[in-house]
This record gives C-alpha cells, sequence and structure tokens, in this order.
C-alpha cells in the first residue's frame, strides 16, 4: 500500500455556477454555467496527458456544479477509470459548507433521474445527505469534523493519485482546518500530499502539504460564506 506521503491528491474547485455570476445564493442546486461549462474544458485540454493518465480515483461532491465538473473537466480520466472497473465515487462528505439553497444538494433519485450523471456511483447519497443537520452540519464543529474525516479517508484510500472535485469553502476546511477565506478559483487544481504517514498522526489530522499549483481556468468567484 503506498505511504500517505507519497500520495497525491489533486484538489479541485468546481467551474463557475450560477449562484457564482450574480452572487444569487438562492438556486437550488446551482448548476454550471455555459462559461462553466467551457472551464471545465479547458480543464481537460491542459490535464488530459498529465495527472489524467496516472491517477487512480476520482471522486467528487454530490452537487451538480461539482460532478459536471468532474466529467467534462476529467473525461479522459473518467473513460481510463470505467475502464477498468472504477465509476467515479460521488461522495456527500465533500458538499459545501453553508445552508444556502445553492449549497444543499438533490435527492439520490432526482440525479439518478439526470441522463448527464448517467454511470457516477451515487451509492453513497444516503436520504440525509442534504439535510445539513448532524454530520452535514453547516456549524464550524461540524464542518472541522467533515474536513478531517475526508482527510482521513483520502489517506486510508490505497490509490497513490487520487482527483478530487469539491467546492472552494469545503477546501478551504480540508486544506486549512478552517474557512480561511484564502482564494480558490474555479476550476483551479492543487497537488498536495501528506504531511505524516498515520502511523505518526496520533491525533489523526491527517494534515496535507501543498506540493504544487496544476491549473486554474477561472477567477476566485466568491463562495456562500461572504454572505453566510
Amino acid at each position: 500500500m503506498t505511504r500517505a506521503t507519497e500520495k497525491r491528491i489533486f484538489l479541485t474547485r468546481h467551474a463557475q455556477a450560477e449562484h457564482n455570476v450574480e452572487d444569487d445564493y438562492s438556486i437550488h442546486d446551482a448548476p454550471l454555467t455555459a462559461l462553466g461549462r467551457e472551464q471545465a474544458r479547458k480543464l481537460h485540454e491542459d490535464v488530459k496527458d498529465t495527472i489524467q493518465q496516472t491517477a487512480d480515483l476520482l471522486v467528487t461532491s454530490g452537487l451538480r456544479r461539482t460532478m459536471s465538473t468532474a466529467i467534462i473537466g476529467y473525461a479522459t480520466l473518467r473513460t481510463r477509470l470505467e475502464a477498468e472497473g472504477k465509476a467515479v465515487v460521488v461522495l456527500p462528505q465533500l458538499q459545501e459548507c453553508n445552508e444556502f439553497p445553492c449549497d444543499r444538494g438533490s435527492s439520490k433519485e432526482v440525479l439518478e433521474a439526470d441522463a448527464e450523471f448517467a454511470g457516477l456511483d451515487l451509492g453513497n447519497l444516503t436520504p440525509d445527505w442534504n439535510s445539513k443537520k448532524g454530520f452535514y452540519a453547516s456549524d464550524s464543529k461540524a464542518l472541522k469534523a467533515r474536513a478531517q474525516w475526508n482527510r482521513q479517508w483520502l489517506r486510508a484510500r490505497p490509490e497513490r493519485d487520487i482527483v478530487v472535485v469539491a467546492h472552494g469553502d469545503c477546501l478551504r476546511y480540508i486544506t486549512d482546518g478552517e474557512n480561511s477565506l484564502k482564494p480558490w478559483a474555479n476550476c483551479e487544481v492543487r497537488e498536495y500530499t501528506f504531511a505524516v504517514d498515520a502511523e505518526e498522526d496520533e491525533a489523526g489530522v491527517a494534515w496535507l502539504v501543498l506540493v504544487q499549483k496544476v491549473a486554474q481556468e477561472g477567477a476566485d468567484e466568491p463562495t456562500s460564506s461572504a454572505r453566510a
């Protein structure tokens, strides 16, 4: 099994979505704009010959904008993994942080009925995944716990190279341990690895350390925390 300090975790913020344009956070499960889809296509061109050739797993939040970004932006990777019997994993723990409609995902049944998301592994989307309660609550304590869960999950995976598509605030909690408000642009990709291996991490925090910035296709569009 690959050591944590040898892993390469490629964290990606989704492309521009409808709520980014007018800061309209009332749009439920906001989809990508036409520009966002173009950003995702540009991302694909930028990384199709590099990380899409080496990654062993593609994981995305269950919101429409992240799943669409994964489908378009990592099309070559998806095709290769599916040929190996590995579907794109939809992970509810990667959902965006706040309670606004734009950050509240659709039910598994609704997503299953959408042809764009056919073939994605939606099995982790339990009935409470979009409740914003309990483990999925939007308070700081819950968000820090969920970020740690995500880091531990990534560290425990057997794959060496993992691509993750998520959200600005979610990525800040994962990388900084809080909503630091540090910029994450639309379709920005950064490579991380783990600070220490699991056996050296008595607290189990599974901190990530930045290796390099890989790509960026959009601007630093605000997240819903600007109004939270």
